[in-house]
């Protein structure tokens, strides 16, 4: 299972020129693993078949001491930044193997922590396998809206998200976003992992299909030391073919160029508003400072687990909701490190011209051995390719350019 961090309701804006000695930006997403085993086996999962093993010495579900604490600590950090809203995002693993009712005491839990004024927006990131009727209803009347892990809407897209058994999981999946489909107050959106070996636009639109309101392309979890499928790292940040920029590419063409646009695509959106000068909050573009944090089945308190990804104990911080306030886990030399804008990149980074868009990439992608996350992003070129082509189109549509397809409204692009 893959996180997903959406704009943070509130999130400040970094100009790129932050440092170390600024003050720290207050957590307002929370992100709690409810259960840390999952039904599925996706042959990509960095999580359960990457370098960091803690996982198995964690208990299967967050106990009622780790969930009540939880929710102090957050109503704590709430109420000492005096946050107009918070972002909960309920996790595994497989959240649903602990059943829904569960989910809605712990969204409710959190509302009732949190000072006065204070919205708690729940999701809860699920690969829908367990989704039934019976637990959206529950879900629902909670105000927790469902996103759905999903590699595309056909059979042949999700041919690495397979049970333990290396049984395929897609007739479950498609029933989930069909049920979804028909609950759209309910219906967050679909997370899918790119893979350049599909054809983007047919899986695009497949996924448009299932009538998702948002569509988040994540790249999959690879560094400099284990590079992802088609990258080889030795060639550098600016050599070697380009295979996830051509995709994403190929997709945004159809999505921006579209009659009517009917979904949302996160990534798109806020490589377009970082192009004109706007704020974003994404972790993977842009240099807005990260405001997300994990709260483990344990109770300890993590950084994201996309470091995961990179080695062993990556993500730890060594403090627990029992002993520690999230103030205190802003004080962490990684956390500060996510938070301190341009000055935690390459310098090669630092001289770009793209800086102020791409942020150096997503920060797990930099890493390499022995050399730590100051480094450009794995998918350096891949990111300089696609963020010049959606300039291009920007610009074309600005102008008018003759013979160019008048794009769709962007929704939020006015924000």
């Amino acid at each position: 299972m893959r996180a997903t961090t959406p704009s943070a309701p509130g999130h400040g804006h970094r100009d790129g020129s932050g440092g170390a000695g600024e003050a720290p930006y207050p957590f307002r997403q929370f992100i709690l693993k409810t259960h840390s085993r999952c039904n599925l086996a996706c042959r990509y999962c960095y999580l359960y078949e990457g370098p960091d093993t803690s996982w198995r010495a964690r208990p299967a579900t967050a106990s009622p001491e780790v969930r009540a604490h939880t929710a102090r600590r957050i109503g704590e950090h709430a109420a000492a930044h005096a946050l107009p809203a918070v972002s909960l995002v309920l996790h595994g693993g497989e959240p649903l193997l602990g059943g829904a009712g569960p989910l809605a005491a712990l969204a409710e839990q959190v509302r009732a922590a949190v000072p006065a004024g204070c919205e708690v927006h729940v999701t809860v990131q699920t690969n829908g396998t367990l989704l039934s009727e019976a637990a959206l209803r529950t879900l629902g009347a909670a105000g927790i809206r469902v996103g759905l892990s999903l590699d595309g809407g056909r059979a042949a897209h999700n041919r690495q998200r397979v049970d333990h058994a290396g049984r395929p999981s897609f007739r479950a999946a498609r029933g989930a976003a069909r049920l979804l489909a028909a609950h759209p107050d309910a219906y967050a959106g679909i997370l899918t992992v790119v893979d350049p070996l599909t054809d983007p636009v047919e899986l695009y639109t497949s996924l448009l299909a299932l009538g998702p309101p948002a569509l988040d392309l994540l790249l999959p979890h690879g560094n400099w030391s284990s590079p992802p499928p088609g990258i080889d790292a030795a060639r550098g940040p600016d050599g070697g073919p380009t295979p996830y920029a051509d995709w994403l590419c190929a997709v945004f063409d159809a999505w921006w160029q579209a009659p009517r646009r009917t979904t949302r695509i996160r990534l798109f959106e806020e490589c377009l508003a970082l192009l004109l000068g706007r704020p974003a909050a994404t972790e993977s573009l842009g240099l807005d400072p990260f405001t997300a944090v994990v709260v483990e089945t344990d109770g300890a308190i993590e950084q994201v687990d996309s470091l995961k990804s990179a080695y062993e104990g990556a993500a730890a911080t060594g403090l627990d909701v029992f002993a520690h306030s999230f103030d205190t886990a802003l004080g962490h030399p990684g956390v500060r490190a996510r938070q301190s804008g341009a000055a935690a990149l390459a310098a090669e980074c630092r001289a770009c011209p793209l800086l102020t868009v791409c942020g150096g990439g997503h920060y797990a992608h930099r890493y390499r051995e022995g050399g730590g996350f100051t480094h450009p992003s794995v998918y350096c070129a891949d990111l300089k390719k696609f963020i010049r082509h959606v300039a291009v189109a920007l610009d074309r549509a600005a102008r008018g350019a003759p013979g160019e397809p008048r794009p769709a409204p962007v929704p939020g692009a006015s924000r």
